[in-house]
């Protein structure tokens, strides 16, 4: 979560951006939230979803109700290992004054964006790495360092990280996924709070499925 001391006491339909974050070119739904020094760039989140402090994100699709922890990388940058060279003098030019930046680098940067389902959970200092998918309702491990794709409601730790198990038998699975709560409107998540809270996955789904 968000440390304590920079959280606001309500969220609305406007984002909250710690003042410290770096925000560009980027959207966020309703209730979201940005923490300390978090950068983001060149990404959307969805409602309800939240990224803790220092963290790093660009290039990434975020679903709903994703819940990403403190220091934590979505999509880190990725040098050129095919080149005789891999420094970055190659495509950030400009700055060693050696011409134009290479824009066929970063339009190829920007074609592997990582795309994260809904009901997410990323641990602390996790790092993603691009073009991949991570599934609804997964769980990535603190520290873990993912290079391929997870699936839904699996949960993946280690570096690289691997499965540990499924959070939920498939016939669960399936049946959270066709109730699809996190596409409920703000009023019928409110009504359905103590069931959440009291009722267990298969008694919120003999319920609501």
């Amino acid at each position: 979560m968000i440390d304590s001391e920079t959280l606001p006491t309500t969220l609305g339909v406007e984002p909250f951006l710690h003042p410290s974050a770096e925000v560009r070119d980027s959207t966020f739904g309703r209730y979201c939230e940005v923490g300390a020094r978090t950068r983001v760039s060149e990404s959307t989140f969805g409602d309800y979803s939240y990224i803790g402090e220092d963290g790093d994100v660009i290039y990434t699709t975020v679903g709903k109700f994703v819940n990403i922890a403190a220091a934590v990388r979505l999509n880190p940058g990725q040098h050129p290992m095919d080149r005789p060279c891999q420094h970055h003098f190659q495509y950030r030019s400009a700055m060693y004054g050696m011409g134009e930046d290479d824009a066929s680098f970063f339009e190829w940067r920007r074609s592997r964006k990582l795309v994260i389902g809904h009901d997410v959970w990323i641990g602390h200092g996790a790092t993603l790495m691009g073009a991949l998918r991570i599934g609804t309702g997964a769980i990535i491990g603190a520290g873990a360092v993912v290079t391929k794709d997870v699936p839904d409601y699996a949960v993946v730790g280690g570096v690289p990280a691997k499965p540990i198990r499924e959070r939920f038998p498939p016939e669960t699975q399936a049946a959270l996924k066709r109730i699809a709560w996190w596409d409920w409107d703000h009023e019928a998540l409110t009504r359905a709070l103590p069931d959440f809270r009291t009722l267990g996955v298969d008694g919120f789904i003999r319920k609501y499925g």
